[in-house]
């Protein structure tokens, strides 16, 4: 092998080996970060949960005020209606 060509190949070498250096990096931070998303996805899906339930209670909650609000409105413009004539 000539000269030059035991240079190319140790600079290729040299190449090869940095590129495989930053691929293994590049791995070990896209583990971490996809370790992250998943805990940022668990706490949103509990929130998401947690959420969901305060406002079924709450639903249950006012289900029957407005109910009381739409009778009473009722009654009030049925007294007026009334009361008018």
């Amino acid at each position: 092998m000539s000269s030059s060509a035991e240079i190319l190949v140790v600079i290729l070498s040299i190449a090869l080996a940095i590129f495989l250096i930053l691929g293994i990096i590049l791995t070990i931070y896209l583990i971490d970060l996809t370790r992250q998303i998943r805990r940022v996805t668990n706490s949103a899906e509990r929130t998401a949960y947690n959420l969901e339930s305060v406002v079924s209670k709450f639903s249950t909650v006012m289900t029957p005020i407005l109910m009381v609000k739409m009778v009473t409105n009722f009654f009030n413009k049925f007294k007026k209606g009334k009361g008018e004539q």
